[in-house]
């Protein structure tokens, strides 16, 4: 019997407040069975480069990433903000253990090639090492993945944290039941952006696009919808989108997307 396992990838205002930090790990905690978190930081690495007197650069929402904010973003991601959840998490009895992609060679990346634009140090993925990811799960770890990968090559790469949980996910397909979750601050999809309740309860490819060509869905959310169904198409079970509610089994308070 193929064992499942529970991907959360968490960002927004869930990393940055301290409170609903603290739930969302509690809710995590009590989750059975195998499971892997993968958060990002850029508001905190943000705020780290202005006290730091380095003007962040960002074009169409994503991060330019030089030499200075990539030794930044090590810091916050691999550094304050992954070993402060590996440590809550130890607190709630969740074996945790915090991870880049370099360590054990478990994400390989590339750096993204240079066309319109130079992204600098983002990488884009490319290998997920499943046997290895597998053996930690199978030995009772809670893999805790910051949003950095490696080139290996000895270089660090600055990675979009929905992608790496999306190629996680894609990666150990073969190998697990997988239900892979978007956890934010929002209760999920929204058909108005100005509701927060107009929450779309489930969305097809075919819903996809007409939601795009209505200019429903845009910004942050394109890139995160795309991650999920290049995960669905790619073998992976489930696919949703929430915040807490995503632990409420007798809720449906939260979009899910289906091929």
């Amino acid at each position: 019997m193929v064992s499942k396992l529970n991907i959360f990838k968490i960002g927004g205002a869930i990393i940055e407040e301290k409170d609903a930090l603290q739930q969302f790990l509690r809710l995590f905690s009590q989750v059975d069975g195998k499971k892997i978190l993968v958060h990002g930081g850029g508001k905190k690495a943000t705020e780290l480069l202005h006290r730091l007197g380095i003007q962040p650069k960002m074009i169409h929402g994503r991060r330019i990433t030089d030499v200075e904010t990539l030794e930044v973003v090590t810091m916050v991601y691999g550094g304050l903000v992954n070993k402060n959840i590996v440590a809550k998490l130890q607190a709630l009895g969740t074996n945790a253990i915090g991870m880049s992609g370099a360590d054990a060679n478990v994400i390989e990346a590339h750096k993204r090639p240079i066309k319109e634009i130079d992204y600098g140090f983002a990488g884009d993925v490319h290998t997920i090492n499943g046997p290895s990811i597998a053996a930690l799960l199978n030995l009772g770890l809670t893999p805790i993945f910051c949003a950095l990968t490696h080139d290996t090559k000895g270089q660090l790469l600055n990675t979009n944290a929905d992608t790496i949980a999306s190629t996680v996910a894609t990666g150990l397909s073969n190998q697990f039941d997988i239900t892979l979750n978007y956890c934010f601050e929002l209760n999920g999809v929204l058909e108005n952006i100005a509701d927060k309740n107009s929450v779309i309860p489930k969305i097809d490819s075919i819903t996809y696009q007409k939601l795009i060509e209505h200019g429903k869905i845009a910004d942050g959310m394109l890139p995160k919808l795309h991650n999920c169904f290049e995960a669905l198409e790619h073998g992976v079970k489930e696919v949703r989108i929430g915040n807490l509610g995503l632990f409420e089994k007798s809720t449906s308070n939260y979009t899910q997307l289906v091929l």
